[in-house]
């Protein structure tokens, strides 16, 4: 399994043609195995990324692992993992390949062992980032890859995410009036304007809003773009928030509040996405809880998570997931890493909760 991990890590899998690379070696580790696999293109803008499906199993009820192959870029070393200490490192050991790999092999146990559920891993190229056009999972979504619960590999050291913040990204412009870069008091700065009203956000009243598993929402000032010379005070000033909203917060209030900001400035919305949200009270989720309980030096509990998943696609199909993955590090930073042996533990709690709900049945999960 370390090595499976490591030659997915070898892909560098931020850019769409390496992550079709890595979802063909996939295919073929598969079929080298005797596991058939449906593959469906028409993922990313012009449709040239496929997604995977592995199924075992024909029973009820249906449950679905979902992981994805593309990673943030990341420094060259990245994409060779090394082993310090039982941790294994490398760019997306964490987020997500270590989890991936374990969850194969998962599949490849319960098809051993026999399967009494039914059980699909679903294999995406683009949950990291933006394609344009529809994504892998809408597109397996739309082929009818539904069931009655999910699980994602994301990183969330064996405690189990159970609400998802969720995403409002927003541009606002500011005007202000040019002059010479020798007397700034004859002008008026938009970049000091656009710093005047990010302050301003961060003191409205739903930025200060907590929830049960929340203590804030994020706010990021993610990019400013303003001036051109140095010699002239800049006219106009555009930043653009990535905010990450509390499940019950509502976007359209947040985007009002922003409006609300006594200064003279342009709101666009570029993006949105609701929050996920699974009660710790479903069975699934209660089970899944007791299986990593016993492996887990602690006590696994349900999470909010503050990044967004591919959850919130399945979500709006009326499936319910949650985000679950093995224990590490430095996600999407220089230093990620993953614990070598929470990838062994964490391919056993897959097949060992799958074997208990295939033998409880659907009847004893509703």
């Amino acid at each position: 399994m370390l090595a499976l991990t490591r030659q997915l890590v070898r892909y560098r899998s931020y850019t769409p043609g390496v992550a079709q690379s890595a979802m063909d070696f996939i295919n073929g580790w598969f079929g080298a195995r005797g596991l058939e696999t449906m593959r469906y293109g028409g993922a990313g803008a012009q449709g040239e990324l496929t997604s995977l499906v592995v199924r075992v199993g024909s029973g009820e009820p249906k449950i679905l692992l979902h992981g994805h192959v593309d990673v943030v870029p990341g420094e060259e070393g990245q994409f060779e993992a090394r082993e310090e200490q039982e941790e294994l490192y490398g760019r997306g050991v964490y987020d997500m390949k270590g989890a991936l790999a374990a969850m194969m092999y998962a599949v490849e146990d319960l098809r051993s062992l026999g399967c009494e559920a039914t059980v699909e891993l679903l294999i995406v190229p683009d949950e990291e980032q933006e394609h344009g056009g529809p994504n892998g999972a809408e597109v397996l979504i739309g082929h009818g890859h539904v069931g009655d619960f999910l699980i994602t590999g994301e990183p969330t050291d064996f405690h189990i995410g159970t609400q998802a913040k969720g995403v409002l990204d927003l541009r606002i412009t500011l005007k202000g009036k040019s002059a010479h870069g020798s007397q700034p008091w004859l002008g008026k700065n938009a970049a000091l304007l656009a710093y005047e009203h990010y302050r301003r956000v961060l003191e409205l009243p739903f930025a200060t809003e907590r929830s049960d598993l929340f203590p804030y929402p994020s706010v990021n000032l993610a990019r400013i773009i303003g001036g051109d010379v140095l010699n002239r005070v800049p006219d106009r000033c555009t930043y653009d928030l990535d905010i990450r909203y509390l499940p019950g917060q509502d976007p359209k209030e947040i985007a009002r509040q922003i409006r609300s900001v006594d200064m003279p400035a342009e709101v666009e919305i570029l993006f949105g996405r609701e929050p996920t949200y699974v009660s710790r009270r479903n069975p699934y989720v209660k089970t899944l809880r007791e299986v990593a309980a016993r492996h887990f030096r602690g006590n696994p509990v349900g999470v909010g998570r503050h990044g967004a998943s591919d959850i919130v696609y399945f979500q709006r199909a009326g499936v319910a997931g949650v985000e679950f993955g093995p224990v590490g590090g430095g996600h999407h930073g220089p230093n990620e890493y993953v614990v070598t042996e929470t990838l062994e533990a964490y391919r056993q709690m897959i097949v060992q909760f799958v074997q208990i709900i295939g033998r409880n049945g659907k009847s004893r999960q509703e």
